[in-house]
């Protein structure tokens, strides 16, 4: 099908637009990678997906389609390993989804991390991962290699994906997302057995969840996440749909699962766009077991529910003693320093 006329069935307005069929998100895919598409075609396709709202099977689709332009990874299937998608920024909480990966990984996990820094006013994991030492700038090749050796590595979208990260930088020459946000979420450039992936826009929950099932994902959990992030709120109960074997359940996880208390927001709360160091100053005394509270709590929280997802405990709760002891035992500072040490000899 010519690009034009994918245009015209996706633009023609809220009651008469349709869906595209998988085989037309390929051929859509393919124009828009491979620069069939005009300039003015792509932004018309962008803004038109961006009004009618992909459909789970373009979503699927689509993704599978971006999936073919670049291999995977070469990360052992040996390893428990777990896709950890990071593209939302952060206006006004820590990172706790980047200590919580390296405590996982301390405790028994793999941690591919993956993601997008380029959110104007809203700085991305891979700022603070780099404030703390740990590379975030390395090939593909190098970044399987750090996870199969330590447990733990960043994957820059824009190194692993170009065509991806191209749409992605467009967000800021036509002013609103596009649907190559919710796609590079779920890219998995390792293929992982094992999801989790965080957002805040409602229409996409559900859908994410979905998409994941139709993409053949064995287990997932897809999370209401602070700020978009893939983590657990420590103030309030989060919304979680749960993936697995082609079942998708609903549950709601408070930190009462964990034996905690609601915690105030305040203990939550991150840091200013030019204040990386202070943030990561933060993370490293939780990983050091120098904190303790709130901020500590949260981040364990977060660590089981990743060892939860890749099969290191029956439940939620279950995980939380192994990623509490993976501080407090002094694993989760060594592993930190293992990956310092690593980025440093690279």
């Amino acid at each position: 099908m010519p690009f034009h006329e994918i245009l015209a069935k996706i633009a023609k307005g809220p009651k008469v637009s349709k869906d595209l069929t998988w085989d037309e998100c390929k051929q859509a895919m393919k124009a828009l990678v491979e620069g069939e598409a005009s300039p003015a075609q792509v932004g018309a396709f962008l803004i038109a997906m961006r009004f009618k709202m992909e459909s789970v099977t373009e979503l699927a689709g689509l993704t599978a389609a971006a999936r073919q332009y670049v291999p995977p990874l070469a990360v052992s299937r040996e390893l428990a390993l777990v896709d950890v998608p990071t593209y939302a920024g952060k206006q006004d909480t820590f990172h706790a989804i980047v200590a919580a990966s390296i405590v996982a990984a301390a405790a028994g996990a793999a941690v591919l991390m993956h993601g997008y820094d380029g959110i104007p006013g809203r700085p991305g994991a891979a700022g603070v991962l780099k404030a703390l030492g740990v590379r975030v700038d390395a090939e593909p090749k190098q970044v399987a290699e750090e996870v199969n050796r330590s447990g733990f590595a960043y994957l820059d979208i824009g190194l692993y994906h170009p065509p991806v990260y191209r749409f992605l930088e467009m967000r800021q020459t036509i002013g609103v997302r596009n649907v190559f946000h919710p796609i590079a979420r779920l890219l998995n450039p390792a293929r992982a057995k094992v999801q989790v992936v965080g957002l805040s826009h409602p229409p996409h929950f559900e859908k994410t969840a979905e998409a994941l099932r139709i993409l053949g994902c064995p287990h997932a959990l897809v999370v209401r996440g602070v700020e978009g992030d893939p983590e657990l709120s420590a103030s309030m109960a989060t919304r979680v749909l749960e993936l697995r074997d082609e079942r998708i359940t609903p549950i709601g996880v408070a930190p009462k699962d964990f034996g905690l208390a609601f915690a105030p927001s305040r203990e939550m709360a991150g840091f200013p766009p030019d204040q990386r160091e202070k943030e990561a100053d933060l993370l490293r005394r939780i990983l050091q077991n120098r904190v303790q509270g709130g901020q500590k709590d949260w981040v364990v929280m977060n660590a089981a529910m990743l060892l939860y997802a890749v099969g290191k405990g029956v439940s939620l709760a279950a995980c939380f003693p192994a990623a509490r002891a993976a501080i407090d035992g002094g694993a989760a500072a060594r592993k930190l320093e293992d990956l310092v040490g690593q980025s440093v000899a690279a």
